[in-house]
């Protein structure tokens, strides 16, 4: 609806759509001879900025003969703020003073000036609390997007760099905004993400999850297709590789995407070490990632089917540990399992101040009451350990590795190693027929890159890296 050029009636229909909301305020004012309003919403302007920039130098203004003489000297001779958007309608209006924008609306005219006076709270720029390096920067992404955005600049200092601000939810009129660099990402590819983006009918925006699903493939796919980072610097790495981000106001992540499969074995300080240690630290993470899916699984079938591929020793020993469990060994391990998840679970939403209690019980219940007891074997929760502890390498892929290891401790208690051996090849096919806007997920491993090794099977020396001139493009379908 386009504002009215009544100001008592624009004032009015305000009132009226904001059902007088106390934090909508309306500053009527003469300045130039026209009666003015300038409209806010409390909390988020800043007071001193506003009284600074707008108020003292608008009501200073000479006598004009009416409105539009009144506002072409604001545009031309005032600056005010540094972005000033034009207000036509209501819609725009609100969505304006929600983000922290102060408007102003006179008499006898059709449209008001908008001016950027933000003040609201935010937090301040920390170390990211879920992707800690030893020799990489210490900053990560806030909940204000405009901190975000300069926080990427403030990296690739480069007009190829380019950040489109919009706006998504039906009622959280939520902030987002595009980057990619324009020499680098396929112009098809950035089309097709506006275009996924434009499509969602969401009400609101409040977490990344929201977003996701209309970024990858309908398709069932176990593991995500676009990628989430906390670090500015690992998504300036990402962008100049051909890659699209998405912002999201309220939210210290953004989007990644497309997203590879062998991306969540790499963090920046592999490239800080020298190449032979990041060889050897990627490596452990492979190991690490197939231990956590398959060493209790592998445990229950061999114990429970395959006997003969253990020596006499270690036979003799696991049933010397497992005659005295009631239990057999896949219900234990599915005890074991699900204890953890329950304590991880209750050590994640407690409050700090109590969380400390979930260590003291956890070690109580499972680490010596359970084995004591003889409901659980020290073999079987040495292997469960081991098992939950590579997992944690590999924080990004704990969702699917949690639910990949009782999927594959049921088929291997069951069925035994063939039945690991199958589940393994449904799992495979489904990583492998994963993609995203036609990058194929598992990349550069299938389809098979011979200049994609050089970043995964091993790093490489910097030198040979950046001149290689990788982009994600090579995989594009």
């Amino acid at each position: 609806m386009k504002l009215e050029t009544s100001l008592s009636r624009s004032i009015a229909e305000i009132k009226r759509i904001s059902g007088n909301s106390s934090d909508v305020m309306i500053n009527t004012f003469v300045t130039g001879g026209i009666h003015c309003a300038l409209i806010c919403c409390e909390g988020m302007v800043s007071a001193s900025v506003i009284t600074e920039l707008i108020f003292e130098p608008v009501t200073d203004i000479p006598p004009k003969k009416d409105s539009h003489e009144l506002f072409h000297f604001i545009s031309e001779n005032l600056l005010l703020s540094t972005d000033r958007p034009t207000v036509q309608d209501y819609d725009t209006l609100f969505r304006l003073i929600h983000s922290g924008f102060a408007v102003l609306i006179a008499e006898n005219i059709g449209y008001g000036l908008g001016f950027g006076v933000q003040g609201y709270s935010a937090r301040s720029v920390q170390e990211p609390s879920g992707e800690s390096n030893v020799m990489g920067a210490h900053e990560g992404f806030t909940e204000t997007i405009r901190t975000n955005m300069s926080q990427i600049r403030r990296r690739l200092k480069t007009p190829e760099l380019v950040m489109e601000l919009s706006f998504i939810g039906k009622q959280s009129h939520t902030d987002i905004c595009i980057c990619y660099m324009k020499d680098r990402v396929p112009k098809k590819l950035m089309d097709r993400i506006k275009s996924s983006i434009e499509r969602n009918d969401l009400e609101a925006v409040l977490t990344t999850g929201y977003l996701r699903p209309f970024l990858e493939d309908g398709r069932f796919e176990i593991f995500n297709t676009t990628g989430t980072t906390e670090r500015p610097d690992v998504l300036c790495s990402k962008l100049i590789e051909g890659r699209a981000a998405v912002l999201v106001d309220g939210i210290p992540y953004a989007i990644v995407i497309p997203r590879l499969f062998c991306e969540s074995f790499q963090t920046l300080d592999d490239y800080a070490y020298k190449p032979y240690y990041a060889v050897f630290i990627r490596w452990l993470k492979y190991a690490a990632f197939l231990i956590a899916m398959l060493l209790p699984a592998v445990y229950a079938a061999v114990v429970m089917y395959h006997p003969e591929l253990m020596n006499s020793t270690l036979m003799m020993l696991l049933v010397y540990a497992e005659k005295e469990a009631p239990l057999s060994i896949l219900t234990e391990s599915l005890f074991v399992l699900t204890m953890y998840e329950i304590i991880r679970e209750a050590g994640v939403r407690l409050p700090k101040p109590t969380g400390g209690a979930v260590s003291i019980i956890s070690g109580l219940i499972i680490g010596d009451a359970a084995v004591k007891s003889g409901l659980v074997s020290t073999p079987l929760l040495t292997v469960t350990a081991l098992a939950v502890l590579s997992g944690l390498v590999i924080p990004e892929l704990s969702p699917q590795i949690t639910v990949l290891r009782f999927a594959f401790l049921l088929a291997g208690g069951i069925f035994g190693l063939f039945g690991i051996s199958l589940l393994s090849c449904a799992v495979l096919a489904n990583i492998c027929a994963s993609e995203d806007y036609g990058f194929p997920f598992t990349a550069p491993f299938s389809p098979f890159t011979a200049k994609g090794m050089g970043d995964t099977a091993v790093r490489r020396d910097i030198k040979k890296l950046q001149s290689r001139g990788f982009t994600v493009e090579e995989y594009h379908e």
